[in-house]
């Protein structure tokens, strides 16, 4: 194996795949790329055996062959050198790099030891928007459940036409709150849902906001099968399973009316709920709305035992009748912080689901179950 390629190519392939190879000890290769130099291209691979992420290196091949070397190793050494061209060739066990007067020999494994990358079944194909798609998954991830308990909560739903509306619907809840994201889709018309690993939604974030520098592809493509998904974007390639399993029928706690409905600058209110948030019951977390109609405010109040307690005032547009209800700050802010402008705070009862979204939007809701009292 022997190529030649720029260190700001290899530097920007090292970038996207490096961070998912494994510390796993008991499989010491997945903490390794993989390098196969074929005829027309070089192929860069790392797995962690539930997402694998294939991207292209433009270089000049010499010689065909394959090897892999510790992931972290090659993208510090190749971050330390100049930049400028780099030749990479294969001697035995160990890969020389040469680059300008320096040259250095990374020992590793060798290619048949990595992991089969299984190719995904290509029958359900969609073109979505690379920017929006990024933004509706990093919004909706957020409230998918942290612990494995129930595993379809701890997954994105993502639905393909499944619903009312023409497009992708994405969701995710862990019992506590629920977000969800509306995007349309620009080729695809195929009914399939399925259920995203959130880890999988973290890395195709990352992955989209790192290749977001290059503006002349600006559409994601998506394929779903049966028990895999797989993106390609920007010369990266990433498959992943999916959650085994159905997800739950959320529509049914999504609130249609309300009984009061406040409107306000989302960066206010999120200032009184951080202080607020200081003054909070450790584990419990909650912070009391007040919502006065009659003098168009909205009171943000705590109280702790241990810290003490606040109380502020922000002024609003109030609609409806009085009413307060009791949050936790932690993911009331997780919801507001999704928001650029100003909120619609929505709330029917002290003991009910409120909802928040964006004024003048409806493609991303976050609903928040009260702590009762």
């Amino acid at each position: 194996m022997k190529f030649t390629c720029t260190k700001e190519n290899i530097n920007k392939i090292l970038g996207l795949i490096s961070p998912l190879a494994s510390k796993q000890g008991h499989l010491p290769i997945l903490m390794n790329v993989l390098i196969v130099a074929q005829e027309s291209k070089v192929e860069l691979i790392a797995t962690n055996l539930e997402i694998a992420i294939k991207t292209n290196l433009r270089a000049k091949i010499e010689n065909t062959g394959s090897f892999t070397v510790p992931a972290k190793t090659l993208s510090d050494y190749i971050n330390l050198l100049s930049d400028g061209q780099i030749d990479i060739s294969l001697e035995e066990n160990e890969l020389i790099i040469k680059s300008g007067s320096s040259s250095t020999k990374i020992k590793g494994m060798p290619a048949d030891e990595f992991p089969v990358v299984p190719e995904v079944e290509e029958k359900n194909v969609y073109t979505i928007s690379a920017e929006k798609f990024k933004n509706a998954l990093a919004k909706t991830v957020i409230a998918a459940s942290k612990n494995e308990i129930r595993p379809e909560l701890s997954g994105v739903y993502m639905g393909f036409f499944k619903s009312k509306y023409d497009g992708l619907v994405l969701a995710a809840t862990d019992s506590y709150r629920l977000s969800e994201s509306k995007i349309a889709v620009e080729q695809g018309k195929n009914e399939t849902e399925s259920i995203v690993p959130a880890r999988t939604v973290y890395e195709i974030v990352r992955l989209l906001s790192l290749s977001k520098e290059n503006e002349a592809e600006n559409q994601v493509r998506v394929w779903v099968s049966d028990n895999q998904i797989a993106i390609r974007y920007d010369g990266f390639e990433m498959t992943s399973r999916l959650v085994d399993g159905k997800y739950p029928d959320y529509s049914q706690i999504i609130p249609t009316k309300f009984k009061t409905t406040a409107i306000l600058p989302a960066d206010v209110l999120i200032k009184k709920i951080k202080a607020a948030g200081l003054f909070t019951t450790t584990g419990v977390n909650g912070v009391s709305f007040d919502f006065n109609v009659k003098n168009n405010t909205l009171s943000v109040s705590s109280t702790s035992t241990q810290t003490g307690e606040h109380n502020s005032e922000v002024d609003a547009d109030i609609q409806g009748e009085e009413n307060s209800i009791l949050l936790n700050h932690k993911y009331t802010l997780d919801g507001l912080q999704q928001i650029d402008n100003e909120v619609v705070f929505n709330v029917n009862s002290p003991d009910s689901p409120c909802l928040i979204q964006e004024k003048n939007k409806n493609d991303y809701i976050y609903i928040i179950m009260p702590i009762r009292q």
